[in-house]
């Protein structure tokens, strides 16, 4: 029997509206261990953004590597950890070699070659029972060329096709490696094949405030659930920070953040992805074809509910009802985080102070107020009680053609040639890191 956890998200490190998480992290971190000592858990995969940004703090980096050197003394035999958009891979990657100690797999960017991606995790006594294709953030010059004159179609065609080929590529090598292991031990058990990712699948679900954003110059390069090899036993996947099968597929899925990243998941329930297969016969695996091959074993997945070890709460209304809504939470002791979103028609010029006064010798902390009686600003449409805190930079570019009324028709080759700029800078960024 193998057992392993899927998750993903974590982005130690994160602030929210200037309150840090530490504490939370933390929290998970410590219940995580308590789950793979209970569960008896073989391996941990991590599919991505372990951080929140490129250069992480002391504090953030001590979080993560104690909780890698407590995992010796657990039941779990490996950690496989790939980077997300949010990680540096030169700081992930960094103490590849130190962590392989521990049985700590780490693979931060794609490889020079796709063999290193795949990954054989043995028992104690050295058999082979986990195949893992440990493919991180395929970032935009990984898996595309540039072409003089392409249309934003163009790259995001080609984008979509070079991942889904990268995806072949391993898938191919893990199935030779099965093959290889079976040939050399007839009688030994067939090892599944997961495959791993930190990406957009096509349908999948996201909510306004949740911290994800779009991770190539175009929005529309989402992979189809059909650019992943049949080979997969199992696909565990990151990026997106809602808990979600893919397509209905109940081996494709997103295990969600563990923390609620944003006012948008407050009250959402958050899990991590309990994977069991059990034994399977010996013998080699038939193939038609490199990626035509009969599958392992069925898996069992159990989603396991991570606890909220700080609530959220996102507050709407007129006055009435948001101050009712405070009280209550007063009454009960909360030791909320709040956003208030006033909608009410009254323009209320004091709301700060009453919502001051509303939570003053409670426990609650309002951390962000929006107020919906818009008026002009230099970038037009901005909310009174909004800052540029609370827009993120394509927003802003959003308002500034907005101001200066750019015809429509205009907008796609702006948005594109802006993004592509942020994208150039990011990757910049991720090189000097």
């Amino acid at each position: 029997m193998m057992k392993f956890l899927h998750t993903s998200d974590w982005h130690i490190g994160r602030n929210l509206h200037g309150r840090r998480r530490h504490d939370e992290t933390q929290a998970f971190l410590s219940w995580l261990e308590e789950t793979i000592r209970r569960r008896e858990i073989d391996a941990l995969l991590v599919a991505g953004d372990v951080f929140d940004s490129i250069a992480p703090g002391n504090t953030a980096q001590g979080l993560y590597y104690r909780f890698l050197s407590r995992l010796a003394a657990t039941p779990c035999r490996h950690v496989v950890v790939i980077g997300g958009n949010h990680d540096s891979p030169s700081f992930l990657n960094a103490p590849r070699e130190l962590l392989k100690a521990l049985d700590v797999h780490v693979v931060g960017c794609a490889t020079d070659g796709p063999a290193a991606e795949v990954l054989v995790l043995r028992t104690a006594d050295g058999a082979p029972e986990l195949i893992v294709c440990a493919v991180p953030f395929l970032r935009d010059r990984d898996v595309r060329t540039v072409e003089a004159g392409e249309t934003a179609e163009d790259k995001n065609r080609k984008l979509v096709e070079g991942i889904a080929a990268h995806y072949r590529q391993v898938g191919a090598i893990a199935l030779a490696v099965r093959e290889d292991l079976l040939a050399a031990a007839p009688a030994a058990n067939v090892p599944p094949i997961v495959g791993m990712g930190h990406l957009f699948t096509e349908g999948g679900r996201t909510v306004d405030d949740d911290g994800v954003r779009e991770l190539y110059v175009g929005s529309l390069a989402h992979v189809a659930p059909g650019g992943f090899p049949d080979c997969f036993d199992y696909i565990a996947l990151g990026h997106l920070h809602v808990a979600q099968t893919v397509n209905g597929a109940e081996t494709i899925r997103y295990s969600g953040s563990p923390m609620p990243m944003g006012f948008g998941e407050a009250g959402q329930r958050k899990r991590v992805v309990l994977v069991e297969f059990p034994a399977s016969g010996g013998g080699a695996v038939p193939a038609d074809s490199a990626l035509d091959a009969s599958r392992g074993p069925l898996p069992r997945i159990e989603c396991l509910d991570v606890p909220e070890f700080q609530t959220l709460e996102s507050i709407k209304g007129d006055w009435d009802a948001i101050a009712a809504h405070l009280a209550a939470l007063a009454a009960a002791g909360s030791t909320a985080w709040v956003e208030v979103v006033y909608e009410g028609d009254e323009v209320l010029g004091d709301l700060g102070a009453r919502l001051d006064a509303a939570v003053a010798n409670t426990r609650i902390e309002i951390l962000r107020v929006k107020n919906t009686r818009r008026v002009e600003s230099v970038l037009g449409r901005i909310q009174a009680d909004e800052t540029l805190e609370d827009l993120d930079a394509e927003e802003v570019f959003r308002r500034c053609l907005d101001q200066r009324q750019v015809p429509e028709e205009q907008r796609a080759d702006l948005l594109m040639a802006y993004r592509e700029i942020e994208m150039e800078l990011e990757t910049r960024d991720v090189d000097e890191a």
